[in-house]
């Protein structure tokens, strides 16, 4: 029988990952031991929400709650703990971490699972700086956990303990895909023409985003963290998510993702906490996902006044997965899940 054809609890095929799985153990110990000893408080965030995430592009998993009089209310399992980590950030919290069980729909392959462990900490008071230097730390504390020296996937190696490069998201397309992003920032036509110069065809009713999605993905992720950790930096604003606008220059956004091996690992912020700029931010999400999907997610106005109230503040969302993944030099993130999801196989 093929390796592949085993059942993941089958004691085969447990037993070819089993490795993986110590790491992951030693990983997590180590990951909560450096948070502890930098004085953060680790949360239980719940899953269930009202609102799992207003990303157009991001899909939930929906239920309900059944009250004993038989009345339902409509539940989300959460695609982040972000928006409970913000309000307890409101609440009065300074420092915290959690290694949050997280559910996304849509989502598989090697390197996604539609239920997963997303670490996110936040730091009240400080800059977008400290937590790049957060998630460096952490990167090279799973190599040590791991024993190992190097990251690895898919044939490309990363050393974590090399000095990180830092690259703008304006230099990357430069670099590697020969486009001068800042002449195009808002034009969709223009960005679409010089895509097509660096041989991306996109259709022709893409949005702005759309285009710059496709470039990222097919000419500059495949570049970043080789040899080194990437910290890709400064977006354009219009990519800003929940981070704020950057103060010398409202064209960018305080967001940065971190790569190894070509993978992204973390996905960090300086956080907005403009709450009308949020609204409008995640009002606009959900109109595009209703005009692409045909569906919608409820705001969270919880969260929205959370937000005028949350102290300034930077925080990271990290795949713990696939930093485990990388570290044990793994094939694919099921092989570090303890139970993955036996999903079908679909041409």
């Amino acid at each position: 029988m093929p390796p592949d054809s085993h059942p993941w609890w089958s004691p085969e095929a447990h037993a070819r990952k089993r490795g993986h799985l110590a790491s992951r153990g030693r990983i997590k110990a180590r990951l909560r031991a450096w948070f502890e000893g930098e004085g953060f408080t680790e949360t239980e965030c719940g899953q269930l929400q009202r609102s799992p995430g207003n990303e157009a592009h991001l899909h939930a998993f929906e239920t309900a709650f059944v009250a004993e009089n038989g009345t339902r209310t409509p539940l989300f399992l959460h695609t982040s703990p972000e928006f409970a980590m913000k309000k307890l950030l409101a609440a009065g919290e300074t420092r915290i971490f959690d290694f949050a069980r997280a559910f996304r729909n849509r989502e598989t392959g090697g390197r996604h699972a539609p239920e997963f462990t997303m670490l996110e900490w936040y730091r009240a008071g400080e800059g977008i700086e400290a937590v790049m230097a957060d998630a460096a730390q952490l990167a090279c504390l799973a190599a040590e956990a791991a024993g190992t020296r190097a990251l690895v996937w898919k044939g490309a190696a990363c050393d974590p303990f090399a000095e990180p490069e830092f690259l703008t998201v304006v230099d990357a397309f430069a670099r590697h895909a020969g486009i001068d992003l800042e002449p195009v920032l808002t034009d969709a036509a223009g960005l679409a023409s010089a895509a097509r110069k660096a041989g991306i065809e996109t259709p022709a009713a893409s949005s702005w985003t759309d285009v710059f999605s496709a470039v990222l993905v097919a000419r500059i992720e495949p570049k970043l963290g080789q040899g080194r950790l990437t910290f890709l930096h400064r977006y354009p604003v219009s990519e800003a998510a929940l981070s704020r606008p950057a103060p010398d220059d409202p064209r960018f956004a305080e967001r940065f993702e971190l790569y190894a091996c070509g993978l992204e690992l973390a996905n960090g912020y300086r956080e907005l906490t403009d709450s009308a700029l949020l609204r409008e931010r995640q009002a606009y999400e959900m109109s595009l996902k209703e005009a692409v999907y045909g569906e919608r997610y409820p705001l969270d106005e919880d969260f929205i006044a959370a937000v005028a109230d949350m102290p300034e503040a930077s925080g990271v969302a990290l795949g713990f997965d696939r930093l485990v993944m990388l570290a044990a030099g793994a094939r694919q993130i099921s092989d570090v899940l303890w139970t993955p999801l036996p999903l079908e196989k679909h041409p």
